[in-house]
């Protein structure tokens, strides 16, 4: 596994950014505007789906919530990436940055299960919200913040 991550700290991207403070300043902003449009898509719906926003109609807001979201979630792993090659063996041996990655694993199964769920297709063409699409909403919410945190946790260790 070391040589892995130490190939992919060798690689001509990963060289760039450590060379060039610039090009990293600028894929770093590109990772947390990610980050903000996965997070500003996210719990606004989780909210939504919990029961707030009562006026809101969640057939017309969950699906761009939800895309949005998966567009933040794309570019957030993209700029990721290119940030952990640059220090791929220490990040991979930071608890912070495992912390995070098991809670984006957790939080995109709860994603594809809620998408995959009968709960999504009822709340996104009729609006109506059952129990178990609030409780996963919840549980989203709380998922993408604690990652979230520990994201800004790696530095600190």
């Amino acid at each position: 596994m070391i040589d892995i991550l130490e190939w992919l700290s060798a690689t001509m991207p990963a060289a760039a950014l450590r060379r060039s403070g610039t090009l990293y300043m600028f894929v770093n902003a590109a990772h947390i505007l990610a980050i903000g449009l996965l997070i500003g898509a996210i719990l606004p719906l989780d909210l939504k789906l919990v029961g707030f926003f009562r006026k809101l109609p969640v057939e017309v807001v969950a699906p761009f919530l939800s895309r949005s979201a998966g567009v933040g979630l794309a570019a957030a792993i993209l700029t990721g990436f290119c940030l952990f090659s640059v220090r791929a063996v220490e990040y991979a041996a930071n608890p912070a940055f495992l912390a995070k990655l098991g809670l984006i694993a957790f939080g995109l199964l709860n994603v594809l299960v809620v998408h995959a769920g009968q709960g999504w297709r009822t709340a996104t063409t009729v609006g109506i919200l059952r129990p178990a699409i609030r409780v996963s909403a919840a549980l989203s919410a709380a998922t993408w913040i604690a990652a979230l945190v520990a994201g800004r946790w790696i530095g600190f260790l």
